[in-house]
This record gives structure tokens, C-alpha cells and sequence, in this order.
């Protein structure tokens, strides 16, 4: 016996997301929230009372801001968090603090340089997911559009900040030389 269609004659069909994939996408990237979080916090924590804090912390609310809205998606698509994938990312970043900067005794200011390279490609990759899940909101009426296009800007907008606090630490890390 053949399947019926109840398509018209010359209908497409969008094919359909695979949410077992999507599921395993959206996870790795809340592991990457979840330990980019971390670790602007870590690094505004470490340069409190400086410029840098001053202009670091708008950025850093609005990281938290992304992983929650990440965690929002996930529940609007029915996709489940896997718990050890978070743990993971906590994890990861805690592992990163162990990087050898040339200072065992005080932090470097090399270690500011390198945290902040990391949060930078940290929020490539979160452009991407964004850009990403914008891609899907054609065809998945689950995902908004007008939020994901919102995201997706206030990415660049973090990432020009990071790009303009790193090339001043550039500067600050190698001075000497």
C-alpha cells in the first residue's frame, strides 16, 4: 500500500527540523553561555574599580541576558537541557583560570588579554547560533524572527566592545616590550 499525500499537486513542503540534532546544537552552545557567563563575571571581578570593569559590565548583563534568552528558545522548542552539558561548560571555564600567564603570585595582565580574546570567541560562536536560529524562524514558527535579528546585532555590538577593550589591553600587557 502507498502513503497518500494530502499535499496540493506542487506543493513544497519545508522540510523538517531535526530536533534530535537542534537539541544536541542548542545544548553545546548553553554550555558555552554557561561558561562565557562565567567567565566575564570572573574577569569583572578581577578588574573592579577600573575602566575596564566600568566598561565591561554592560556587556557582561548582557551576556546573562543571552544565555537566558537562549534558555527560553529551548523551552519555546521543547528542547531539553542536559544538565551535564552545563556542568561541563562550568567546568571548562573554571580550567581556563589554571593558564599559566607568566605571574604565579598576582594576575597578569596577560590574563585579562587572553579572557578577553576568549569572550570574543565566545561571542562569534554566539552570533553564529543566533544567526543560525535565525535561519530556522523561516520555516519554525516557534522561533521569532524580530528577537533573533535583535540578538544577532546586540552580538556584533558585544563583540566590537570586546575587540576595542582588547586592543587596549594589547597595549597594557606589553608595554615592557
Amino acid at each position: 500500500m502507498t502513503e497518500q499525500r494530502t499535499d496540493p499537486p506542487g506543493a513544497q513542503r519545508a522540510p523538517a527540523t531535526d530536533m534530535a540534532l537542534l537539541g544536541i546544537y542548542l545544548n553545546d552552545h548553553l554550555a558555552g553561555a554557561t561558561a562565557g557567563t562565567a567567565r566575564i563575571r570572573y574577569l569583572l571581578r578581577s578588574c573592579r574599580g577600573t575602566a575596564l570593569a566600568d566598561a565591561l559590565a554592560p556587556v557582561a548583563a548582557e551576556v546573562a541576558e543571552d544565555r537566558a534568552s537562549l534558555l527560553h528558545i529551548m523551552r519555546r522548542l521543547d528542547v531539553p537541557v542536559r544538565r551535564y552539558k552545563v556542568y561541563a561548560g562550568r567546568a571548562a571555564e573554571q580550567m581556563g583560570r589554571l593558564k599559566s600567564n607568566g605571574s604565579l603570585v598576582r594576575r597578569s595582565p596577560l590574563s585579562t588579554l587572553w579572557e578577553l580574546e576568549a569572550l570574543s570567541l565566545g561571542v562569534e560562536g554566539k552570533t553564529a547560533g543566533w544567526q543560525t536560529l535565525r535561519d530556522l524562524a523561516t520555516t519554525d514558527a516557534r522561533l521569532d524572527g524580530r528577537q533573533l535579528d535583535d540578538l544577532v546585532e546586540r552580538a556584533r555590538r558585544q563583540r566590537a566592545t570586546l575587540e576595542e577593550l582588547r586592543r587596549e589591553q594589547v597595549g597594557v600587557a606589553f608595554r615592557g616590550t
